[in-house]
């Protein structure tokens, strides 16, 4: 009764001190610029880490450590693709997307990728939101299982209960501050998830490395190597490539690269981008760890789990005093929230700035539009909750979809739109279309070069169309090319 009660009240004043950032975020949000990108304001800090946290999620903390519990080393292909690809999005990314972003006073994904091709029929903005908020659906939902595994295994409420009070958490705040609750409250919950998959494993191993690897050769060797699964079959060309791919979805994430274009300056994402990497490179280290660590506690104590995904729980609840255990598993509930929010805000930009005031009503004013994107959260919120009231649900299996339907859908589209002058508004329609319908036929395919992740065909056959289509369909309009050339000209100008 006691450990209970110091739990809660540890989670209790974590929940009120990220309402109260989302009350002064609030006092600060005037226009429809500040609520979807906190007008453009991030230091390197926040940007850095809230782009981390939001890309993280609950499986940083439960999917990722579940992975590593179950196929040991293995897993650090999946980590390794995801480091590289995070360096890698920073690096070719960030600069470029903030300032055409500004060139084309563009707030939003959908919007930008419309303005950059000057397309009138908005069919690009309306189609980029549409798989904004399908894969988003998925992604937000596996949040909220996370959230809902985590009340569960705490407080022992039933699930459904668990994951309505999760939601509920997450929307308060996202509702009355956007972008720059999400954004400040993520450099917090960033700090705070970092610092207990470091905490966690090293206060486990007491030995260090050199025991943990004997302790895990004594269990199953096979979980030392990287080229082997658990059971000793080597692993196949396509189940290493699917791992790495994961590294290719950074590319395509709109909660993402949401931060790219609200940072304060092109030099501060310099710094930005090196703490971002020195983050992601702790944190899934940190969750490897857990997994690891957690293995060897279970098989050595006897105690028995159900979900692999809830190994960072049982060893903090095992090893910590109820006090420390709550701020250690507070850091759950912020992986949850810091991506849950980014992505509630996101989907309800793309309803309000790319559906209503596209389609509905285009003299919508400022204010209007943020109504419609607090109520848009509302409802978000609601279907994501109804999708992630399967207790069995998979974290990872959920977020993998949805990483994958973006990576596939605005990867491809985005990258090239920033490099390639010869891009036409064809070719990026068709490019969206293709890796989006991909990744939805791809999911309901097996055996052989079917099994592979879905991102990784969705990406080649998006580019493809891009290429072909552009080539074929004629050069850009002037306006597009006299844009281009402005961008690059306050490429240099702003670096």
């Amino acid at each position: 009764m006691e450990n209970s009660f110091a739990i809660t009240t540890t989670f209790i004043a974590y929940l009120i001190l990220m309402l109260a950032i989302g009350v002064i975020a609030y006092q600060r949000t005037k226009s429809s610029s500040d609520y979807f990108l906190g007008g453009r304001s991030l230091g390197p800090w926040p940007a850095a880490l809230s782009a981390g946290a939001s890309d993280m999620s609950g499986w940083l903390l439960l999917g990722l450590p579940g992975y590593a519990y179950a196929a040991g080393i293995e897993a650090f292909w999946l980590a390794g693709g995801l480091l590289v690809g995070t360096w890698l999005n920073w690096l070719i990314t960030a600069k470029r997307l903030r300032t055409y972003s500004i060139t084309t006073d563009a707030l939003t994904l959908p919007e930008f990728l419309s303005r950059r091709f000057n397309d009138n029929s908005k069919m690009i903005q309306v189609i980029s939101a549409f798989f904004i908020l399908l894969f988003f659906l998925f992604y937000t939902s596996s949040g909220l299982v996370a959230g809902g595994k985590l009340f569960e295994t705490v407080f022992g409420l039933d699930y459904t209960t668990a994951v309505i009070i999760g939601t509920v958490c997450v929307v308060s705040y996202t509702l009355f501050g956007g972008f720059l609750a999400v954004s400040w409250t993520d450099l917090v919950q960033g700090l705070l998830m970092s610092a207990a998959l470091l905490i966690v494993p090293i206060t486990a191993m007491e030995g260090g490395f050199g025991q943990l690897s004997g302790d895990l050769a004594n269990i199953n060797p096979e979980l030392l190597t990287l080229w082997n699964d658990s059971k000793g079959e080597p692993l196949t060309a396509v189940a290493i490539i699917s791992l790495v791919a994961w590294g290719l979805g950074y590319f395509g994430q709109p909660h993402i690269l949401a931060r790219f274009k609200a940072a304060r300056s092109n030099k501060d994402l310099t710094t930005a981008r090196r703490i971002a990497v020195i983050w992601t490179a702790l944190s899934m280290i940190g969750a490897m760890l857990v997994g690891l660590v957690g293995l060897i506690y279970v098989n050595n104590s006897g105690v028995s789990i159900d979900d692999g995904e809830k190994i960072f729980m049982l060893l903090v609840n095992a090893m910590f005093h109820p006090v420390i255990a709550g701020i250690l598993l507070a850091a759950i509930l912020a992986a949850v929230m810091s991506t849950a929010d980014s992505q509630l805000l996101v989907s309800s930009s793309a309803l309000a700035e790319d559906f209503y005031k596209q389609v509905f009503k285009k003299d919508a004013t400022s204010e209007e539009i943020v109504m419609v994107g607090r109520v848009a959260v509302i409802g978000i919120s609601v279907v994501a909750l109804v999708l992630a009231m399967t207790p069995d649900s998979s974290v990872l299996g959920l977020v993998s979809y949805a990483w994958a339907g973006f990576g596939a859908a605005f990867g491809p589209a985005l990258v090239l739109s920033l490099y390639w002058e010869r891009m036409n508004r064809n070719g990026a329609l068709a490019g969206i279309l293709v890796g989006g319908i991909t990744i939805v036929v791809w999911k309901q395919l097996s055996g052989g070069w079917f099994d592979v992740y879905e991102i990784v065909p969705g990406i080649i056959f998006s580019t493809i169309a891009i290429v072909g289509i552009s080539l074929m369909t004629g050069e850009p309009e002037e306006k597009v090319k006299s844009q281009h050339a402005t961008f690059k000209k306050q490429l240099v100008e702003l670096d």
